[in-house]
C-alpha cells in the first residue's frame, strides 16, 4: 500500500465518520461542527484527484461562509428538544423509508459498473500550464448548463426556507397599521376640557 493510498484511506474514514456523526448528533450545533470536519476530509480526497480548485473552493466558500451561516440559523432557531424527541416515534417509518429509498440510489448510481477503477482510475500527474479552474468552466457550462441552473434553484429555495423558519413564530415588535390610523375617530385621540381661567395677583412691596 503506498503513502497516497493510506492518505486516502484516512480521509475517507474521517469523512464517513463525521458524516455518521452529522445524522446522529442530539445538538444541531454539533452536527454542524461535524459537517464542516466532513468539508474538511472531502476536500483532501479531491486534493489526491488533482481537484485543487474544488477542494479550495469547499474550504473556502462551503466552511468559511455556508457553514457560518448554518451555525447563525441553528442558533436563530432554536429548536427544542423536547419536540424533537416527541416526533421521533411519529417521523420514523417515514425516515426509515427515505434511508432505503436514499441507499437504494446510492448503490444504483454508485457501483463498480460506473465508478470502478476500470472506468476511473487513477488521474495521471497535469503538466505546469494545466488549468483545473478552464477545465471544470467548460464542462459545467456546457455540458452540465441545466444542472448547475437546477442546483442554484435548489439553493435558492433552501434559502427562503430557512428565512421563514426564524419568522415562523408571531413579531414581538410593533409595526404600524395605516388603515387603523386613518380610520381613526378624532373624539378618541383628543379631549377637550374646559377650565376657568385663574387671575394671578402680584404681591406688593410693602414698606416698613
Amino acid at each position: 500500500m503506498t503513502a497516497l493510498q493510506i492518505i486516502f484511506y484516512a480521509f475517507s474514514s474521517i469523512a464517513i465518520f463525521s458524516g455518521m456523526m452529522v445524522v446522529s448528533s442530539s445538538n444541531p450545533v454539533r452536527g454542524a461542527l461535524f459537517l464542516v470536519l466532513t468539508f474538511f476530509a472531502m476536500s483532501g480526497v479531491w486534493l489526491l484527484l488533482h481537484a485543487e480548485f474544488l477542494a479550495l473552493i469547499l474550504v473556502l466558500v462551503y466552511v468559511g461562509a455556508v457553514m457560518t451561516l448554518f451555525l447563525f440559523v441553528v442558533m436563530m432557531l432554536s429548536v427544542s428538544r423536547i419536540n424533537v424527541r416527541e416526533g421521533f416515534v411519529k417521523y420514523f417509518p417515514i425516515g426509515l423509508l427515505m434511508v432505503f429509498l436514499i441507499v437504494g440510489l446510492t448503490v444504483t448510481v454508485i457501483g463498480p459498473n460506473r465508478f470502478g477503477l476500470l472506468n476511473m482510475p487513477t488521474p495521471i500527474a497535469k503538466s505546469i500550464d494545466y488549468s483545473n479552474i478552464e477545465s471544470l468552466g467548460m464542462v459545467l457550462y456546457t455540458q452540465y448548463a441545466y444542472p448547475f441552473e437546477v442546483a442554484a434553484v435548489l439553493l435558492l429555495t433552501a434559502i427562503v426556507a430557512a428565512i421563514s423558519l426564524t419568522h415562523r413564530e408571531g413579531r414581538k415588535h410593533k409595526t404600524q397599521r395605516i388603515s387603523d390610523q386613518i380610520a381613526v375617530n378624532p373624539k378618541d385621540r383628543l379631549r377637550l376640557i374646559k377650565m376657568p381661567s385663574e387671575l394671578r395677583i402680584k404681591p406688593t412691596n410693602t414698606g416698613q
